[in-house]
Protein backbone atom coordinates (compact mmCIF):
# COMPACT_ATOMS: atom_id res chain seq x y z
CA UNK A 1 0.00 0.00 0.00
CA UNK A 2 1.22 3.43 -1.49
CA UNK A 3 1.86 6.37 1.40
CA UNK A 4 -1.27 8.18 0.01
CA UNK A 5 -3.70 5.14 0.74
CA UNK A 6 -2.11 4.97 4.37
CA UNK A 7 -2.47 8.40 5.08
CA UNK A 8 -6.39 8.37 3.84
CA UNK A 9 -6.60 4.96 5.55
CA UNK A 10 -5.10 6.89 9.42
CA UNK A 11 -7.18 10.07 8.55
CA UNK A 12 -10.32 8.02 8.43
CA UNK A 13 -8.94 6.11 11.90
CA UNK A 14 -8.49 9.75 13.46
CA UNK A 15 -12.26 10.11 13.26
CA UNK A 16 -13.56 7.16 13.36
CA UNK A 17 -15.85 7.70 16.78
CA UNK A 18 -16.82 10.77 15.08
CA UNK A 19 -17.68 9.56 11.64
CA UNK A 20 -21.37 8.65 11.55
CA UNK A 21 -22.61 11.94 13.99
CA UNK A 22 -20.97 14.05 11.71
CA UNK A 23 -21.66 12.13 8.70
CA UNK A 24 -25.57 13.18 9.85
CA UNK A 25 -24.79 16.71 11.66
CA UNK A 26 -22.87 18.19 8.40
CA UNK A 27 -25.15 16.66 5.91
CA UNK A 28 -28.30 17.67 8.07
CA UNK A 29 -29.17 13.76 7.54
CA UNK A 30 -29.59 14.02 4.24
CA UNK A 31 -26.58 11.25 4.34
CA UNK A 32 -29.70 8.97 4.81
CA UNK A 33 -32.11 9.64 2.67
CA UNK A 34 -28.97 9.09 -0.73
CA UNK A 35 -28.31 5.67 0.46
CA UNK A 36 -31.92 5.01 0.46
CA UNK A 37 -31.71 6.09 -2.89
CA UNK A 38 -29.33 3.29 -3.62
CA UNK A 39 -31.19 0.92 -2.20
CA UNK A 40 -34.34 1.96 -3.62
CA UNK A 41 -32.73 1.80 -7.07
CA UNK A 42 -30.88 -1.27 -6.67
CA UNK A 43 -34.04 -3.25 -5.54
CA UNK A 44 -35.34 -3.89 -9.07
CA UNK A 45 -32.06 -5.79 -10.25
CA UNK A 46 -31.32 -7.82 -7.37
CA UNK A 47 -32.43 -11.33 -7.40
CA UNK A 48 -33.65 -12.85 -4.44
CA UNK A 49 -31.19 -14.96 -2.81
CA UNK A 50 -28.82 -11.51 -4.17
CA UNK A 51 -25.59 -11.05 -2.88
CA UNK A 52 -23.71 -7.57 -2.32
CA UNK A 53 -20.36 -6.58 -1.90
CA UNK A 54 -20.51 -2.72 -0.34
CA UNK A 55 -16.82 -1.64 -0.67
CA UNK A 56 -15.61 1.38 1.50
CA UNK A 57 -18.28 0.29 3.94
CA UNK A 58 -17.01 2.05 6.98
CA UNK A 59 -19.24 2.01 9.73
CA UNK A 60 -21.38 -0.52 7.77
CA UNK A 61 -24.12 2.36 7.00
CA UNK A 62 -24.88 1.08 3.83
CA UNK A 63 -24.80 -2.70 4.73
CA UNK A 64 -27.17 -2.22 7.10
CA UNK A 65 -29.97 -0.35 4.76
CA UNK A 66 -29.05 -3.44 1.91
CA UNK A 67 -29.45 -5.90 4.31
CA UNK A 68 -33.20 -6.16 4.13
CA UNK A 69 -32.75 -6.73 0.24
CA UNK A 70 -29.69 -8.82 0.33
CA UNK A 71 -27.13 -10.67 2.04
CA UNK A 72 -23.47 -7.99 2.53
CA UNK A 73 -20.38 -8.34 2.50
CA UNK A 74 -19.07 -5.24 3.56
CA UNK A 75 -15.24 -4.30 3.31
CA UNK A 76 -12.59 -1.66 4.08
CA UNK A 77 -9.25 -0.82 4.91
CA UNK A 78 -10.05 0.80 7.82
CA UNK A 79 -10.24 -1.37 10.89
CA UNK A 80 -11.25 1.09 13.57
CA UNK A 81 -14.32 1.66 11.42
CA UNK A 82 -15.03 -1.46 10.44
CA UNK A 83 -15.05 -2.16 14.04
CA UNK A 84 -17.81 0.15 15.00
CA UNK A 85 -19.07 -0.97 11.57
CA UNK A 86 -19.34 -4.92 13.60
CA UNK A 87 -20.92 -3.11 16.46
CA UNK A 88 -23.84 -1.57 14.54
CA UNK A 89 -24.35 -4.84 12.63
CA UNK A 90 -24.51 -6.97 16.24
CA UNK A 91 -26.58 -4.23 17.65
CA UNK A 92 -29.35 -4.90 15.03
CA UNK A 93 -28.78 -8.52 14.81
CA UNK A 94 -28.03 -8.67 11.51
CA UNK A 95 -24.80 -11.10 11.61
CA UNK A 96 -26.54 -13.35 9.61
CA UNK A 97 -27.26 -10.84 6.86
CA UNK A 98 -23.88 -8.94 7.17
CA UNK A 99 -20.55 -10.33 7.33
CA UNK A 100 -17.58 -7.20 7.56
CA UNK A 101 -13.76 -8.22 5.83
CA UNK A 102 -10.75 -5.99 6.02
CA UNK A 103 -9.73 -5.35 2.52
CA UNK A 104 -8.39 -3.34 0.01
CA UNK A 105 -10.41 -2.44 -2.85
CA UNK A 106 -7.79 -1.98 -5.43
CA UNK A 107 -6.96 -5.65 -4.91
CA UNK A 108 -10.01 -7.81 -3.46
CA UNK A 109 -9.90 -11.05 -1.79
CA UNK A 110 -12.79 -12.21 -3.33
CA UNK A 111 -12.69 -14.66 -6.42
CA UNK A 112 -14.26 -13.45 -10.16
CA UNK A 113 -18.02 -13.29 -10.64
CA UNK A 114 -18.95 -13.64 -6.81
CA UNK A 115 -20.93 -11.69 -5.96
CA UNK A 116 -24.49 -9.88 -7.79
CA UNK A 117 -24.38 -6.81 -7.06
CA UNK A 118 -21.22 -3.95 -5.86
CA UNK A 119 -22.17 -0.56 -4.39
CA UNK A 120 -19.88 1.99 -2.74
CA UNK A 121 -21.02 5.01 -1.05
CA UNK A 122 -18.84 8.38 -1.05
CA UNK A 123 -15.96 6.03 -1.50
CA UNK A 124 -14.54 6.27 -4.79
CA UNK A 125 -12.85 9.52 -4.93
CA UNK A 126 -10.75 8.35 -1.85
CA UNK A 127 -9.11 6.00 -4.00
CA UNK A 128 -5.81 5.75 -4.71
CA UNK A 129 -6.38 4.26 -8.35
CA UNK A 130 -10.12 5.23 -9.58
CA UNK A 131 -9.37 2.68 -12.59
CA UNK A 132 -7.66 0.07 -11.15
CA UNK A 133 -10.93 0.27 -8.58
CA UNK A 134 -13.66 -0.17 -11.40
CA UNK A 135 -11.94 -3.27 -12.77
CA UNK A 136 -12.00 -4.56 -9.37
CA UNK A 137 -15.70 -4.42 -8.72
CA UNK A 138 -15.83 -5.70 -12.67
CA UNK A 139 -13.67 -8.65 -11.78
CA UNK A 140 -15.90 -9.22 -8.76
CA UNK A 141 -19.20 -9.12 -10.53
CA UNK A 142 -21.29 -11.88 -12.07
CA UNK A 143 -22.00 -11.38 -15.50
CA UNK A 144 -24.92 -8.83 -15.51
CA UNK A 145 -24.52 -7.77 -11.97
CA UNK A 146 -24.81 -4.19 -10.42
CA UNK A 147 -22.66 -1.31 -9.90
CA UNK A 148 -24.01 1.23 -7.77
CA UNK A 149 -21.79 4.16 -7.13
CA UNK A 150 -22.94 7.06 -4.56
CA UNK A 151 -20.89 10.23 -4.69
CA UNK A 152 -20.18 14.06 -3.87
CA UNK A 153 -20.42 15.96 -6.55
CA UNK A 154 -21.19 19.87 -7.15
CA UNK A 155 -24.13 22.01 -7.39
CA UNK A 156 -24.77 23.49 -11.09
CA UNK A 157 -28.02 25.77 -10.43
CA UNK A 158 -27.20 29.16 -9.61
CA UNK A 159 -27.26 30.62 -6.44
CA UNK A 160 -27.93 27.48 -4.74
CA UNK A 161 -24.27 26.49 -6.01
CA UNK A 162 -22.73 29.33 -4.49
CA UNK A 163 -24.53 29.01 -0.85
CA UNK A 164 -23.40 25.45 -1.01
CA UNK A 165 -19.80 26.27 -2.07
CA UNK A 166 -19.62 28.32 0.95
CA UNK A 167 -20.94 26.12 3.13
CA UNK A 168 -18.83 22.71 1.71
CA UNK A 169 -15.61 25.45 1.28
CA UNK A 170 -15.71 27.00 4.58
CA UNK A 171 -18.36 25.95 7.21
CA UNK A 172 -18.62 22.53 7.26
CA UNK A 173 -14.54 21.90 7.24
CA UNK A 174 -14.32 24.29 10.92
CA UNK A 175 -17.78 23.02 12.21
CA UNK A 176 -15.94 18.93 11.38
CA UNK A 177 -12.44 20.23 12.86
CA UNK A 178 -14.40 21.91 16.16
CA UNK A 179 -16.07 18.78 16.60
CA UNK A 180 -13.86 16.27 16.34
CA UNK A 181 -10.50 17.92 17.28
CA UNK A 182 -8.96 16.60 13.92
CA UNK A 183 -8.53 19.19 10.82
CA UNK A 184 -6.82 17.45 8.44
CA UNK A 185 -9.88 15.06 7.61
CA UNK A 186 -12.67 17.66 6.96
CA UNK A 187 -10.02 19.91 4.84
CA UNK A 188 -9.46 16.95 2.63
CA UNK A 189 -13.55 16.48 2.14
CA UNK A 190 -14.20 19.29 -0.01
CA UNK A 191 -10.62 18.94 -1.65
CA UNK A 192 -11.37 15.66 -2.56
CA UNK A 193 -14.73 16.46 -4.19
CA UNK A 194 -13.35 19.32 -6.21
CA UNK A 195 -10.61 17.31 -7.96
CA UNK A 196 -12.09 14.07 -8.01
CA UNK A 197 -14.00 13.46 -11.56
CA UNK A 198 -17.38 15.24 -12.37
CA UNK A 199 -20.29 12.69 -13.64
CA UNK A 200 -20.76 12.81 -16.95
CA UNK A 201 -16.95 12.80 -16.67
CA UNK A 202 -17.42 9.42 -14.26
CA UNK A 203 -19.72 8.04 -16.28
CA UNK A 204 -16.89 7.42 -19.39
CA UNK A 205 -14.47 6.11 -17.35
CA UNK A 206 -17.28 3.79 -16.02
CA UNK A 207 -17.90 2.38 -19.52
CA UNK A 208 -14.55 2.52 -20.69
CA UNK A 209 -13.75 -0.12 -18.04
CA UNK A 210 -16.03 -2.35 -19.55
CA UNK A 211 -19.55 -1.78 -17.60
CA UNK A 212 -22.74 -0.84 -19.84
CA UNK A 213 -26.25 1.24 -19.58
CA UNK A 214 -24.76 3.57 -17.46
CA UNK A 215 -27.01 6.33 -16.03
CA UNK A 216 -27.00 8.94 -13.49
CA UNK A 217 -29.22 10.64 -10.99
CA UNK A 218 -28.24 13.58 -9.77
CA UNK A 219 -29.89 13.88 -5.55
CA UNK A 220 -30.29 16.91 -3.78
CA UNK A 221 -29.66 19.59 -6.56
CA UNK A 222 -26.59 17.95 -7.25
CA UNK A 223 -24.89 17.81 -3.96
CA UNK A 224 -24.34 14.20 -4.93
CA UNK A 225 -25.19 11.69 -7.54
CA UNK A 226 -25.93 8.09 -8.14
CA UNK A 227 -24.50 6.00 -11.19
CA UNK A 228 -26.09 2.63 -12.03
CA UNK A 229 -24.14 0.74 -14.23
CA UNK A 230 -23.85 -3.16 -15.11
CA UNK A 231 -21.49 -6.03 -15.95
CA UNK A 232 -22.34 -6.88 -19.97
CA UNK A 233 -23.95 -10.79 -19.55
CA UNK A 234 -22.27 -13.27 -21.92
CA UNK A 235 -22.50 -12.37 -25.55
CA UNK A 236 -22.50 -8.59 -24.97
CA UNK A 237 -20.38 -6.52 -24.68
CA UNK A 238 -18.58 -3.85 -23.23
CA UNK A 239 -15.71 -1.09 -24.09
CA UNK A 240 -12.76 -1.71 -22.05
CA UNK A 241 -9.79 0.48 -21.45
CA UNK A 242 -6.34 -1.07 -22.39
Amino acid sequence: MKKEALQVREMFASIAHWYDFLNHLLSFSMDRLWRRSVVHELAAFLPETASVLDLCTGTCDLALALASRARVVGCDFCHPMLVLGQQKVRKKQLDERIYCVEGDALNLPFQSQYFDAVTIAFGLRNLEDTRVGLREMFRVLRDGGTLAILEFSQPKVFGFRQIYLVYFKYILPRLGALISRKKGPYSYLPKSVETFLAPDDLRKVIEEEGFIGTTKRMLTGGVASLHLAYKPAQGITGRRSC
